[in-house]
């Protein structure tokens, strides 16, 4: 997440954020005062300041931990029991984590008894504020209100791409204006507004936030005096498709026109270190990657050879385009058949039944990816960006879709913006979609933005949401 995400937050996420930091470091103070109370385990007598630092640090472990699995993605699809679920494996994580550097504190160590009940009082406290902003809608307060410019093909995708309440959680519309040039082939069921007098006047007096530009036809034909004057006014003036990127984490690619890529900010990576020590980074990763997870690897490779025979291979690689649209080899672990495409190569699909019954775990939880640490460590990919694809698609995809070539202008990576929003890729629409969070994570592409998907990464394989 970049250095500016947090202050793009509506109030309410803004909120939901600092008052469970405040919930997390109360919980270790109720545990102090509660071991204190019942006398259940002698400690040294830890300094305020201190204990204020162990607390802060006990938080922030813990609203890692909950980023890592999910608990702040606004647009997070779960009952509560789902993300009560989700809190207890946070506040596990975050016990762990508390007990490794608890040592490093010395002589004012804390006694383990203590973190223990203070990830107790986390689970409660957390839990119940989140029970109770999970049954009312209590950060509404934060949303935007919305106008749109525009009531055709461009501002149509507002009501077919973000229909849902879960996509309009910062913001609301308050209806579509009706533009000379407009598509009839537009806005159907949401509100229809016929301007006949000021823009500005109309803004003011219902109190819009925001306005969204998305006519059809914008040569002389945009009110540009008024959108000045509403923007004088303290009215936020967006682009319909800085609005969707902003929202929907993705590119519009078939509203992109090329002035938009010429003079918006982004698609080209200002992070100088991270250029010049790219693969040393990635190296370091991958080794970190292997040493943990080696034993898995060698357990997949003992059942693929007792599941199907000693004779099959385990390893496959196959052609993928790389950086700049050279070719290289990627290494997998073998997840279908023998004879998968023996009537030619095709994308892997939903339920597909040339999968093993191997296969389908190793996918689910991302463990047919983990050969490609080789991959990493010769430098053909690095750890986060978009997914390679292979030479018999990419050819066809780079002709029918626009902008496809240019997803080659950073590495492959193991995991991507695309992978975590997207999963799969059977068809060219599919193609299409991913690659709208492929364009949106080349334009923001940072360290940051990396760290979260390898953050949020971990979600997918603790919770097999891999395809």
């Amino acid at each position: 997440m970049s250095s500016s995400k947090f202050r793009d937050l509506s109030a309410g996420s803004k909120s939901l954020i600092i008052i469970e930091q405040i919930l997390f470091v109360s919980a270790l103070f109720l545990a102090l005062y509660f071991n204190e109370w019942l006398g259940l385990v002698e400690h040294n007598n830890i300094p305020n300041g201190l204990l204020l630092l162990y607390a802060i640090i006990f938080a922030l472990i813990n609203q890692l931990s909950s980023l890592a699995l999910g608990l702040y993605n606004s647009k997070l699809r779960e009952s509560f029991r789902g993300i009560f679920r989700r809190m207890l494996m946070c506040v596990a994580v975050g016990f762990f984590a508390a007990t490794l550097i608890n040592p490093f504190y010395g002589a004012y160590h804390l006694p383990i008894e203590v973190i223990a009940i203070a990830s107790l009082f986390s689970v409660v406290l957390v839990s119940s504020f989140r029970y109770l902003t999970f049954k009312i809608d209590f950060f509404g307060f934060g949303k935007r209100r919305i106008l749109v410019v525009g009531a055709g093909q461009r501002a149509s995708i507002i009501e077919k791409r973000m229909r849902r309440d879960v996509d309009r959680q910062d913001f609301t519309v308050h209806g579509f204006i009706v533009m000379e040039g407009d598509s009839e082939e537009g806005i159907r069921e949401e509100t229809r507004i016929t301007l006949d007098g000021s823009l500005v006047s109309y803004a003011l007096e219902h109190e819009i936030d925001e306005i969204v530009v998305a006519s059809d036809e914008r040569r002389n034909n945009l009110p540009v005096d008024e959108l000045f004057a509403c923007k004088i006014r303290g009215i936020e003036i967006t682009e319909i498709l800085d609005f969707i990127e902003r929202e929907t984490g993705q590119i519009a690619v078939n509203l992109i026109y090329p002035s938009w890529v010429i003079y918006s900010n982004g698609f080209a990576s200002n992070n100088h270190l991270r250029n010049t020590l790219d693969w040393v980074f990635n190296a370091f990763m991958a080794l970190g990657l292997l040493l943990v997870t080696w034993p898995i690897m060698l357990l997949t490779v003992i059942i693929i050879k007792l599941t199907e025979g000693m004779h099959v291979p385990v390893f496959y690689r196959q052609e993928r385009v790389g950086l700049d649209g050279e070719p290289f080899n990627i290494i997998k672990f073998r997840s279908m058949r023998l004879d998968a495409e023996k009537n030619g190569a095709q994308m892997a699909s939903e339920n597909d039944n040339r999968i093993t019954k191997v296969g389908n775990y190793l996918r689910k939880y991302r463990i047919d990816e983990l050969p490609q640490i080789y991959n990493v460590l010769r430098g053909d990919m690095g750890f986060v960006g978009p997914r390679p694809e292979r030479p018999e698609f990419v050819q066809q995809l780079i002709k029918n879709i626009p902008y496809y070539n240019e997803r080659h202008n950073v590495k492959p990576g193991l995991t991507g913006w695309a992978q975590l929003k997207y999963p799969y890729g059977a068809t060219e629409n599919d193609s299409l979609e991913k690659l709208k969070y492929d364009l949106y994570y080349i334009k923001h592409r940072s360290f940051l933005l990396d760290l979260l998907i390898l953050i949020r990464t971990v979600e997918v394989v603790l919770f097999g949401k891999g395809r």
